[in-house]
């Protein structure tokens, strides 16, 4: 069963995402980050380019010819099924195949909006079984 994490009051989603990125690859995961919205792939592509800041992050979409040998894959479709190992959800809503991962973290900003669709995922997943773990990191603003 998919082990689900939530990462809390994280002051920005996409840093957040990154650093969840590196540390998936320093761990030797390949991570999807499924995130529909093009502007915010966008940007997420741009910043694994310099976070950190002491190496790149090797990604690309699925589309790409590289996809199958790259170890970050950015989906905005969610129909990227190239691994299994982590999947970090920056959508709203939860994504429709999340279940084939092993692991799915979820961020959360500190915007009320975003921690309302939030609530509605954790939700979701406990309704169905999964267990979730909490991560807050209101703690961790100050030292990024």
């Amino acid at each position: 069963m998919t082990q689900i994490d939530f990462y809390t009051q994280a002051a920005d989603r996409l840093h957040t995402a990154c650093r969840l990125v590196a540390k998936a690859r320093s761990q030797g995961l390949r991570v999807t980050v499924y995130c529909p919205d093009r502007e915010l792939a966008g940007k997420l592509d741009r910043m694994l380019w310099a976070v950190p800041a002491t190496g790149f992050l090797p990604h690309c979409t699925p589309e790409d010819p590289l996809a199958a040998v790259t170890p970050v894959l950015i989906d905005g479709s969610g129909d990227a099924h190239l691994h299994d190992e982590l999947l970090i959800n920056l959508h709203a809503r939860w994504p429709a195949s999340f279940s084939r991962y092993r692991r799915l973290a979820e961020i959360v900003s500190t915007g009320e909006e975003d921690r309302a669709l939030a609530r509605e995922r954790y939700r979701f997943y406990r309704d169905r079984g999964y267990e979730i773990r909490t991560h807050d990191l209101s703690g961790q603003a100050a030292k990024t």
